[in-house]
């Protein structure tokens, strides 16, 4: 039995979690954003040409069951050219990567970017570490954000992220409520300062954008956010969760990073993010 989750199926519940968010908002928000997706192979690629930061111009899912050709490479870099966009990233499993991919990523053009840690464990394991984890500021809660919340709870998510557009938020807002996903917030008062989501792919579960106001940190927002996702997954069936995060630096602390370990995460890999450029 498979003690830990499958590269493979850690990378397409990731890429899973973008597309449902980029893909399922309404026509007219995907019309405005310039969203597009592509499937190439075991692939998923996405771009979003009114997004400047480039952020959700991004391919994952490379390598699940299906080989890494040159053919599936090409495809998702021509799909980012036919998009318009000026950047894609494409991020691979370390172990997933062919052998030959130091010359394939030259021959595309590909450079290395920033790093990221994948984390995962199984969902008992993340419910035994949850009793652990720090109680919320006396004041606070945390629930599933309700529908008629969806624009206050994706406002926060997004300008937390540096994304203020009223597109983004909306694209963010429409994913609320939607099936495979929960999205959960903390409230003081009437007030969200804190959110964060969960998708739920099959046997594996994908920790999703955990967010909490700049001036309400250090109040125990996102370990509560963690072990309420943590018990939803339970709750769904999932066997294993997963999440990503960026890696550290010398010198670097990430709160987020050090805030799942302390849910019961474990590093799987260090992952590079490819880029490509037009």
């Amino acid at each position: 039995m498979t003690t830990t989750v499958p590269p493979g199926l850690a990378e397409q519940t990731e890429i899973g979690a973008y597309a449902g968010f980029v893909t399922g908002a309404p026509p007219s928000v995907r019309e405005a954003l310039g969203s597009g997706s592509l499937r190439a192979g075991s692939a998923l690629a996405l771009a979003v040409r009114e997004d400047p930061s480039c952020f959700f111009n991004r391919a994952g899912g490379f390598g699940a069951g299906a080989p890494i050709t040159a053919d599936v490479l090409e495809q998702v870099c021509g799909f980012y050219r036919d998009q318009g966009v000026p950047q894609g990233s494409l991020a691979i499993a370390p172990p997933l990567l062919p052998p030959d991919w130091a010359s394939t990523a030259a021959q595309l053009n590909l450079t290395e970017g920033s790093r990221f840690v994948k984390l995962g464990c199984d969902t008992e394991t993340a419910l035994s570490a949850a009793d652990g984890i720090a109680a919320l500021d006396p004041g606070l809660r945390v629930g599933l954000a309700e529908p008629h919340q969806a624009n206050e709870w994706a406002t926060v998510m997004m300008t937390t992220f540096g994304f203020t557009t009223s597109a983004m938020t909306d694209m963010a807002a429409s994913c609320v409520g939607k099936p495979n996903w929960r999205q959960y917030a903390v409230r003081d008062g009437d007030r969200i300062i804190a959110v964060g989501s969960i998708f739920m792919n099959g046997e594996c579960a994908n920790m999703f954008g955990g967010a909490t106001l700049p001036e309400e940190r250090g109040r125990g927002a996102q370990s509560a956010l963690l072990t309420a996702r943590i018990r939803a997954a339970r709750a769904a069936g999932c066997r294993w969760l997963v999440a990503e995060t960026e890696a550290e630096g010398p010198g670097d602390h990430n709160t987020s990073l050090h805030n799942m370990l302390r849910a019961g995460f474990e590093p799987l890999y260090e992952r590079v993010t490819w880029l490509w450029r037009a």
